[in-house]
């Protein structure tokens, strides 16, 4: 299994020079399972870049894209995927709830005129929705792909694949918290978490931050560190840059979470999510 960030970054993309280490686009990670499976988490901009890769890729005709959820920087990107354009391209939707309806508002300028020239049903991809049941377990070829609420303002789902018992867990946009949602406190992202080989998480803030931040749905380098310690997980990458976070800000946030780490006697290895950079499982 391989996993390609292509977006890295919350909120807002943020191009510019002081961003070029870890990247300004917004959300949008590929896996590539060993059986030639091919997965898209979130359609942030990075999701244009991606595009254009996999058109390229004449071997490629078929994507899952599974949604977190239908905040703007998770699927702004969505206009300019260029396989939407291709009649021979199949685009297979899941995730949060509502995904497909977000997907589709993208392209709908039923309130305002003008807001985008792309209608959804001009879309030349064969594009299939979820099934009823958008959180249960989903297999894809040999990957087994579970899902898990998230606790963000207005919900939404993070994801693990397993493939021969290799477990890479992707949780962004996720506040932990021992007071959350049922379902969703602390103690129940550590059993999904469990055993991870690869664990991507949400780390938006320094803990100082997040204490005029609490509610918002991200999390700090302190309960990400003590989530990776009690999961045991081997690798830890730290996602979902704040856009008002320089590359040397990002670096901090490595630091300060690597500094929580050695306070638990972890040796855990943990580094931030970079634009452009693949995992190989």
């Amino acid at each position: 299994m391989k996993i390609r960030f292509w977006g890295t970054r919350g909120s807002i993309a943020v191009p510019g020079p002081e961003t070029v280490i870890f990247g300004g686009n917004t959300t949008c990670v590929e896996v590539t399972t060993d059986s030639g499976q091919n997965a898209i988490i979130d359609a942030g901009t990075g999701i244009r870049i991606l595009g254009d890769s996999l058109l390229k890729r004449s071997e490629i005709k078929s994507v899952h894209l599974f949604m977190t959820h239908i905040h703007w920087d998770h699927l702004i990107g969505l206009p300019f995927f260029g396989p939407l354009f291709h009649q021979d391209f199949h685009v297979v939707v899941n995730g949060c709830r509502r995904c497909f309806e977000g997907l589709k508002r993208v392209f709908s300028s039923d309130y305002v005129d003008g807001t985008w020239p792309v209608c959804f049903r001009d879309l030349k991809a064969k594009i299939e929705p979820p099934s009823e049941s958008p959180t249960g377990t989903i297999t894809l070829g040999d990957v087994v792909v579970e899902q898990h609420r998230l606790q963000h303002p207005q919900g939404g789902l993070g994801f693990k694949f397993i493939e021969d018992g290799k477990k890479f867990v992707f949780l962004t946009d996720n506040e932990l918290t021992e007071e959350g949602w049922q379902g969703t406190c602390f103690k129940d992202f550590v059993e999904f978490c469990s055993e991870a080989d690869v664990l991507v998480h949400d780390c938006q803030y320094l803990p100082e931050e997040l204490v005029t931040r609490r509610g918002w749905g991200h999390s700090d380098t302190r309960s990400v560190a003590k989530l990776a310690v009690e999961t045991g997980a081997k690798e830890l990458i730290l996602f979902h840059h704040d856009p008002w976070r320089t590359d040397e800000g990002v670096h901090k946030i490595v630091d300060r979470c690597g500094e929580e780490l050695d306070r638990m006697n972890a040796w855990i290895t943990v580094y931030a999510a970079r634009e452009g950079s693949t995992i190989t499982l």
